[in-house]
């Protein structure tokens, strides 16, 4: 039987180009859920119709020609986990984006690189020097800048962000190792299914539908920007090393601070560029030593 896993090339431009356009279609995923609750929309139903549309896009374009291949996976364990870990994060984002602003909740992201490192310790069995450490606690530190607890200016919803990096950390030290495994498409069929079938008895109780147009695009591309963003994430993967495509994800805050101010009218306020750039930094420095240590780098795009 020919293998469905499609082999790893040198194609690092095409690798970052589908890297950028993976992170513009992540910000369509949480301006959608940003918009849909503020339509009234219940939050398990567009959780729910995030991973159903993934699943039946999944499904309608490599079933037909891969047929029961699709489903077969070399380590499945490890793909139903993965997918819980997936759901978690959206699950818990999407709350965030409810009461903050798209730039605070993509600014809290990015502790997901920080998280990786310090994850890697007790999942991975790795080592983690006086240096990183140092970066992972000044990383949290621009998170303390930006959501400046204690102050009237702190929303507990700060917690479910970061609640939703952990997740995001996890998902991804699983897709690195599924990634010699396993397709792409394989794995996002896992990814939409799980997610799917956990949330779907919660969907329907309070169901709404869409009451305007705008309304039913957000109410599609929430569906179609995660599956495509997710594939065209992994897909990089194949052109360009981790390590390359890494630093990259940054750019993500620049379209979800546009998202922000042209679509919700919430522009950064300076909190956001004191402590944005600290977390960034943080964890360039992390990928800069990682990279000097030959260590395998995990994008630091959110998973959702």
């Amino acid at each position: 039987m020919t293998s469905t896993i499609a082999p790893r090339e040198e194609r690092r431009l095409l690798g970052i180009m589908l890297t950028l356009l993976a992170y513009v279609l992540f910000t369509a995923i949480d301006s959608s859920a940003k918009w849909l609750a503020q339509a009234g929309i219940p939050t398990m139903e567009f959780i729910f119709v995030r991973y159903a549309v993934h699943l039946g896009l999944i499904l309608g374009l490599f079933l037909p020609g891969r047929g029961v291949a699709l489903f077969r996976s070399g380590n499945r364990k490890l793909e139903v986990l993965r997918g819980l870990f997936l759901l978690s994060t959206t699950f818990f984002n999407f709350l965030a984006v409810q009461f903050l602003p798209l730039t605070v909740t993509g600014s809290i992201a990015f502790t997901m690189p920080l998280l990786l490192c310090a994850l890697s310790v007790p999942l991975l069995g790795e080592t983690v020097g006086w240096r990183r450490w140092t970066a992972i606690g000044v990383g949290f530190l621009g998170v303390l800048i930006i959501v400046r607890p204690g102050t009237d200016a702190f929303h507990p919803a700060a917690l479910l962000s970061l609640m939703g990096a952990a997740g995001s950390a996890c998902y991804f030290i699983l897709t690195r190792k599924l990634s010699a495994i396993d397709s792409a498409a394989t794995q996002q069929f896992y990814a939409g299914a799980v997610a799917m079938l956990c949330v779907a008895p919660f969907a329907f109780g309070s169901w709404v539908w869409p009451a305007t147009a705008v309304d039913w695009f957000a109410f599609a591309l929430i569906g179609v920007a995660g599956f495509a963003g997710h594939q065209l994430s992994t897909i990089a993967l194949r052109f360009a090393p981790a390590t390359v495509l890494a630093p990259f994800a940054y750019f993500q805050i620049i379209y979800m601070t546009l998202s922000s101010w042209l679509v919700f009218a919430q522009p950064p306020d300076a909190w956001i560029f004191l402590g944005a750039p600290v977390v960034i930094g943080s964890g360039l420095y992390i990928w800069l030593r990682e990279r000097r240590l030959a260590k395998p780098v995990t994008p630091v795009a959110k998973a959702e």
